[in-house]
């Protein structure tokens, strides 16, 4: 019955596009789960963080995938800082944290869904 309730909230979750937790949040899960963490870095207004968020994050089928993937936190740089170890030039910038809290990957820019699925398949 808990798998049947759980798959049901993640289809209707992914309808609206991955589920962002805080970076916090995002660690607690990761315990219990060990999914690496995939961390946006936005700013609000940013045209280039808007555009990935529409195209791409918001997609049904890609959000699934990433939500079946990762643990997806998202982080405003104008009002939150960033945790220790990661650095942003400019946004949007994704870093992908292991269960280990080790930075496994950094992927500035704005992406299509096939171009950020290449970018981050082989993500453990």
């Amino acid at each position: 019955m808990n798998k049947v309730v759980s798959t049901l909230i993640l289809s209707v979750v992914s309808l609206w596009g991955v589920e962002f937790h805080s970076y916090e949040e995002a660690l607690k899960l990761q315990k219990i789960s060990k999914k690496t963490i995939m961390v946006d870095i936005v700013r609000t207004h940013c045209r280039y963080c808007e555009d990935m968020n529409k195209k791409v994050l918001q997609d049904p089928e890609f959000a699934k995938w990433l939500d079946a993937k990762f643990i997806s936190a998202r982080i405003n740089l104008d009002n939150e800082k960033i945790p220790e170890g990661m650095r942003v030039d400019f946004t949007p910038t994704f870093y992908f944290v292991n269960h280990k809290h080790k930075i496994v990957k950094r992927v500035p820019g704005s992406w299509t869904i096939q171009d950020f699925k290449d970018l981050t398949e082989k993500i453990k």
